[in-house]
């Protein structure tokens, strides 16, 4: 059964296909959103990048920024908690290209919180309001999205501050909220509540909303559509591994049977990557980058475990060919 799925909107921007590739520390680097946009992805957002890094000259900037023709439409996500740092910052992503500023109040991670950044903004929604407000006054003419959590508290039901904070930053010029549906404190554990994701796009029907949460697999990505009437559909843990995840979904919105890369098809990809790795990164890093890809990558192989424990234990370039030529075929 075709099932229609109608072209993401953000601002200006229109996207064919509304599940896209969220924004992941560690996994939406250069050379995995290209390997995600060639498996189907319409869009994707870079890994989380400190404002501050932003405003010097220093090899981090010049890593998290890097575009390259084939990486569009892309998003650009900054965290920080200074209005004004934070447009200074979105008005560098302009600068540099990027096609939507992405603006991250949901990070759970605690080192982060304690420097009053990321989630810790949903328990400021005067702040975080602010931001969104100097931001949009120094890029008017990017679209600008803001990722956020139902809560702080997994105790606070009523969520007020995410009320306060959405209704906020669509009045002083969002044009799109991403919303994780767990609290910041339950961090990535626990259902995450779709439930929540359908009351907000129907408090907001004219506006464009995209849920984030459990899309563990294309079928559920498009349960998320059906269930929520959410406007878009971030895969973030879905796509670690499975790059494939976007055309699936196109595939059973079309009514098709889902793709599923053979052996040959892994061996090729993965070793695609690890070359846009090694140039990207440098020979030595790109190793340890792509390790932890491999274990992402392993939960596709008909022997996870034994796979992962190979990836694991890589050093090497030649390691990494060896395991390819041992468990994906020469």
């Amino acid at each position: 059964m075709t099932i229609v799925l109608p072209a993401l909107r953000i601002g200006s921007l229109e996207v064919d296909f509304p599940v896209v590739f969220a924004p992941l520390a560690g996994y939406s680097d250069l050379p995995y959103r290209l390997i995600c946009r060639s498996c189907g992805a319409p869009f994707a957002t870079t890994e989380v990048m400190l404002d501050r890094f932003l405003l010097s000259e220093g090899k981090k900037r010049r890593q998290l920024g890097r575009l390259e023709p084939a990486d569009h439409p892309v998003g650009g996500q900054i965290i920080g908690d200074d209005p004004a740092v934070m447009a200074e910052a979105a008005a560098v992503l302009r600068e540099t290209g990027f096609d939507v500023v992405d603006l991250n109040f949901a990070c759970p991670v605690r080192k982060v919180l304690s420097r009053k950044r990321g989630g810790f903004l949903m328990t400021t929604p005067g702040r975080a309001i602010e931001i969104v407000k100097a931001v949009r006054r120094a890029v008017p003419d990017r679209p600008l999205m803001v990722k956020l959590r139902r809560s702080f508290a997994a105790r606070d039901l009523e969520a007020r501050p995410f009320w306060t904070i959405v209704r906020g930053a669509f009045d002083e010029g969002a044009d799109a909220v991403c919303v994780h549906a767990r609290s910041v404190e339950q961090k990535y554990s626990g259902p995450a509540d779709w439930t929540f994701l359908a009351e907000v796009k129907r408090a907001f029907p004219g506006r464009t909303v995209l849920g984030s949460g459990d899309v563990v697999d294309a079928a559920a990505a498009l349960r998320m559509a059906a269930e929520t009437g959410v406007d878009g559909i971030a895969a973030a843990r879905g796509a670690i591994g499975n790059p494939w995840i976007f055309r699936q979904a196109r595939d059973l919105a079309a009514g098709r049977t889902p793709f599923r890369p053979s052996l040959e098809d892994q061996r090729a990809l993965l070793r695609r990557h690890f070359e846009m790795a090694r140039e990207f990164y440098g020979p030595r890093r790109a190793v340890g980058i792509m390790r932890h890809f491999g274990i992402g990558y392993a939960r596709l192989h008909p022997h996870p475990k034994r796979v992962r424990m190979a990836f694991v234990a890589v050093k090497t370039a030649e390691e990494w060919t060896s395991v390819l030529d041992a468990h994906y075929g020469g």
